[in-house]
Parts: structure tokens; sequence; C-alpha cells
């Protein structure tokens, strides 16, 4: 570069309806104090249509390098990448400035896009740039969520001998895979893969297990966090309960199993499932009846070691001292009833996927056996033992994803855990008819493509097209669905429709994530530095995501990414140093460094 290099600037736009925040008229004003910039372009102005008039117009004004800016700025390059190849310029100097790479867009940060935007001008990449400074770092690292993310986080960190402080807001470790039958693509037990981690974590010396526990507060710095945890009153104690279970059995207070998905009921003093950890009883404040008001107290009366049971106990606050924090916090399945066309909540045979593994487990409410939901006593619906099998199941991709009435990113593992769920109900019932009606097969994994063409080999009928509704009549429920690949609508009878639910962020991803400083995309997923580069860290220095929480994905990738998160914790407390975090920098810091970083002098 020369000092006669001459820049031209065009600012693309979000195509496809997206809006953006983005002050554009603050950067064009910011980019018109460069002498060197001759020439501005907006795509809402300037189609890039005619390469020979853009090549005509760059060869008057002498542009030698150009910038393309804003979104998805991949896309144009190509273009432009054309037109420097007619004219004999290198394409190297065609630069990229893309907002959505670094989280400008989903902050509508002004500020941060134009600090993107000042490295492209001077050819320094925006890492580079904006590197922050370090402060010192306390050893110990809190992992918020207990998962199979945090989980193996944990267990990396605390087997490298550092102490890990484990949250977790239910009454044990284990997360989601701990409901699940069996993973794909080897329908390997769920539970084989993952209890003896959880056991590991529940006797590890290096870990402080709080369970039934959940963040308040974070304050302080980088390297230096004081974070207030809420210890919920289990009101059983856990070092003296030997979990016989007299007082769950002898309870009257029953609710809906959150671990079972809903399909069945618990006791208000419970243990989550068999193999928790911690493997204690705790109490439901809210089915309890003695905290509800009401005279009660049996679990009291009838436990054999005196003092375990305080119905009053009250919960507790501490607050401790962390150097990184690693958010793995998961996942919600998204609530069908919110698409009222396919009847779940009304028709009570319209089963979730999650429910659906829990009926199909060996420890579920029916024992691994698939019935018909009935009603108890109560007018409870629930599953239960003995009931009648059906003949017909049909499965329906794609709920509450890939639609801009609900979510429109695709959730990633519905097509596959859709699959194994078909395996599995000609596995348990060889005579039944099983249908599965998708959009597209996205079967992106290793060993993934394979299982699908296994299971079309099992005489499971699959049939491509979106499903409009799901309707009864006379207690049979009716799919009305398209079978694009034979151009004809479908109406079928079938006994039970399981609804392939897609994920969402859990309710209190947003709360979090500003309490640690980062950000949240559009759909709620929590940010990350650089989707390709750098998909562990985030703006906030010694915060890293792991798991779920950051968009969706399947188990393999969140146990990647957990020992990713780990390693740089690990990284961190070796050096004995921790960035401060890009949120720590201005944009003046950043221009400045581009400047002096920058080989490109400019007069």
């Amino acid at each position: 570069m020369n000092k006669k290099d001459l820049i031209g600037i065009f600012f693309n736009h979000p195509g496809n309806g997206q809006i953006s925040n983005i002050n554009y008229d603050e950067l064009k004003s910011y980019v018109s104090s460069f002498n060197f910039v001759k020439k501005v372009w907006d795509s809402d102005d300037s189609p890039l249509l005619d390469r020979s008039l853009m090549v005509s117009e760059i060869q008057k004004i002498g542009i030698t390098r150009l910038v393309i800016v804003g979104h998805d700025t991949g896309m144009v390059k190509a273009f432009f990448n054309s037109v420097f190849k007619y004219m004999g310029l290198p394409v190297e100097d065609v630069l990229l400035a893309d907002f959505r790479e670094h989280g400008a867009l989903e902050r509508n940060d002004t500020e941060l896009a134009k600090a993107i935007l000042v490295c492209a001008i001077y050819n320094v990449p925006f890492e580079i740039a904006a590197k922050p400074g370090t402060s010192d770092v306390c050893a110990d690292t809190l992992v918020i969520g207990g998962g199979i993310s945090g989980i193996q986080a944990s267990l990396e960190i605390a087997d490298a001998n550092q102490k890990v402080f484990l949250v977790e807001k239910t009454g044990t470790i284990g997360g989601h895979m701990a409901m699940f039958d069996k993973t794909f693509p080897t329908l390997d037990c769920a539970a084989c893969i993952l209890t003896p981690k959880m056991v590991e974590v529940g006797q590890h010396e290096n870990i402080e297990l709080m369970t039934y526990s959940e963040v308040q507060d974070v304050s302080g710095e980088p390297g230096n966090y004081k974070v207030k945890i809420l210890k919920k009153a289990r009101r059983v104690d856990i070092s003296t309960c030997i979990g016989c279970g007299t007082c769950s059995e002898k309870c009257p207070s029953k609710a809906f199993s959150e671990f079972d998905a809903g399909t069945t009921l618990r006791k208000a003093i419970y243990i989550p499932f068999p193999q928790a950890v911690p493997n204690k009883y705790l109490i439901d404040a809210e089915s309890c009846r003695h905290v509800q008001g009401k005279k009660c107290g049996v679990c009291v009366k009838v436990c054999p070691v005196p003092g375990c049971i305080d119905l009053d106990q009250k919960d507790e606050v501490v607050e401790i001292t962390v150097g990184n924090i690693i958010i793995a916090t998961g996942f919600k399945v998204f609530d069908p009833k919110r698409a009222e066309q396919f009847g779940y909540g009304k028709h009570p045979n319209v089963l979730t996927s999650l429910e659906f593994e829990r009926l199909i487990n060996a420890a579920g409410p029916t024992g691994g056996n698939i019935t018909y939901r009935t009603k108890d006593k109560k007018g409870n619906w629930v599953f239960t033992t003995g009931g009648d099998v059906p003949d017909t199941v049909a499965i329906i991709h794609c709920i509450g994803s890939r639609d801009e009435n609900y979510n429109a990113y695709c959730s990633k593992v519905c097509c596959m855990y859709s699959l194994k769920l078909a395996h599995l109900v000609k596995e348990k019932l060889p005579d039944a008819k099983v249908y599965e009606h998708y959009i597209d097969m996205r079967a992106f994994g290793k060993g993934y493509e394979e299982f699908y063409e296994r299971i079309k080999k099992e005489g499971i009928k699959i049939i491509r097209g979106r499903t409009a509704i799901v309707e009864s009549t006379n207690g049979k429920l009716i799919i009305k669905s398209e079978d694009v690949e034979k151009g004809k609508l479908l109406e079928k009878k079938v006994e039970m429709v399981i609804l392939a639910v897609g994920l969402e962020p859990t309710d209190d991803a947003a709360s979090i994530a500003k309490m640690c400083g980062i950000d949240v995309d559009g759909a709620g997923w929590m940010k990350e530095v650089n989707y390709v580069s750098d998909p562990v860290n985030t703006l906030s220095g010694g915060v890293a995501i792991a798991g779920l929480c950051q968009g969706p994905k399947d188990i393999p990738d969140s146990v990647a990414q957990a020992s990713a998160a780990a390693s740089r914790v690990l990284q961190n407390i070796l050096k004995g140093k921790v960035s401060k975090g890009i949120s720590s920098l201005t944009f003046s810091d950043i221009e400045k460094r581009a400047r002096e970083l920058s080989t490109i002098k400019y007069d």
C-alpha cells in the first residue's frame, strides 16, 4: 500500500425483511472524515446488478481498495471480486467488516460497528486491535448449570486439581440428558453414559455441588467475581438423609413430575429420579401441605432419622469469589400449546418428544411400555402401566422450529431424535405402523446419514411434507398433511402423535446473561465472541459459555464445547491472568490500536 491508495466503502444492509438498528447515518458521517475515502455506496440505493457500470465508476474515481460493511458482507464479496479481477486489481484488497461476525447486530451497538469498520479501513484484524488488558485471576471457578455440559466442564477443571462450584437450580444434576432413553446415532443408553459422570461429580473432592440453588447476582471484575447464590430450602438435611423413602411413601400430596416431563405424578417430598445426585430427598414447597399453611407433617413423624426433615427451613444466600465463570444453563423445549393446530393439550394422545422419551424409558411411568394416556381418579391425564397400546404412531417434525410464527431457526437435533423415536417404537411395537412427517431431513453429524438410511429399512413410512393440522374424530386422531414427493394431500387416522418440539433458551437465560455482562441474540441464545473462531468466550472477560445456552446442538458438540470452555479457564489459571474482555474497551481504544498496528500510512 502507498499513500495514494484510495478507498471505497459499500454499506450492505440486511435483506429478507430483517431490520438492523445500527445507525448507518452515523457510520457514513464517520467515514466521511477520512480524506482517502472517496466514495460511499449504499445497498439500498445501489443494487449490484451491473458489473461494467461498477467497473466504470471505480476506474473514474481511482479507487484501489474497497471495504464491504454491514450485514452478510460475504454475500456480495463475489461481485466485487469479479470487478477487481476485471480491473486487474488484487482481490485481497476487497475487505469485509461484518457486524454480525462480532455481535454488533445483536447488540444494536453502533460504537462496536464503528470499531469493526475502522479496523477494516486500516486492514487490521478486529481480534488483534480489540485486544483488552488483563487482570489477576482467582483460581476458583463457577459453573452455572448441571447438565452434561456443566458436568463435563466441572470434571475437566476439577481433575486439574482446581476448585469448582457447580450450581444447579433443580434437585439433581444430569439435565435433559438424564431424561433420555437412548442417544443417536449409536442407540447407547443415555443413563449408562451420564450417571458415572454424575457420581464422579458428587464424589469429587474439588467440586462443591450446590443443587436446588440459583445465581442471584454477579459483581466485581474479570478474575475476581463476587457471586451471590440462593440456596433454596430443601427442608431435608442431605448430610443425614439415608434415602429410605419412608417419607415419600407416606406423603399425602402429589404434583406432576418435572423429571418425567409431566407424564406422571410424584410426591411433595421426593427424589427427582432413582439415580439422582445427590441421591437425597427434597420437599417441593408449592405442593407441600405444611409449607402452604395446611395441617400435615406426616413426613417428619415417619422419618427414622431425628431432625433430618425441617419443614420450616428457610432459604439461604451465600457469597463466593471466583475468577472464571462457565455458563451451561441448557435449554427448554418449545411449548406446543402455542401451535394450537397440532392439538397438544386438547387431545390426550398427542405427546411431545420429551414426554415420549420418558414413556419409553424403563425407569419411566410405564416401565418402558408404550400406552395411551388416561385419567386418574382425580382427573389428571397421566401414563400408567397396563393400558392399551397404539397400533399407529405418527411423528411430526419441526414443531416450533423453522417457522417465522415461533422460531425461525432450525433446532438441529429434532430430525435425528425423531428417527431414533421411530426406531424405538418399532422396537417396542414391531407390528405398529409408524409415520414420519418431515420437511427436510437434516442428518448432519458423524454417522447420522447412515442412521437415517438404516431407519428407512425398518418399515417406517417417511413422508416429506408439512403437516397442517391434527384433529380428533370418534377418539381417533386425524392428521392432515402433504406428500411433496408424490404431489398429493394426505388425511390419515392414527392413534398416537408425537410432536418433535424444537429447542428454546431457558426462561432465565436473559437474566443470567445480564448478570454476567454478556449478550443474547435475537432468539435469546447467549452470544459468543466469534461464532467461527471463538465460540466459547464472551465479550465479558473470564466468562465462557458451553452447550445449548449458546444455541441448539447435539450431545457430542455440547461435550466438546464444555471441554473447550474448561481449557480456557485452565489457561487463565495457569497464566494467573484473565482477559478483561472486549466489553472493557471503548471505540477510541480500538481505533487508536488499529492506527498503531496498521502498515498503511495515509497523508
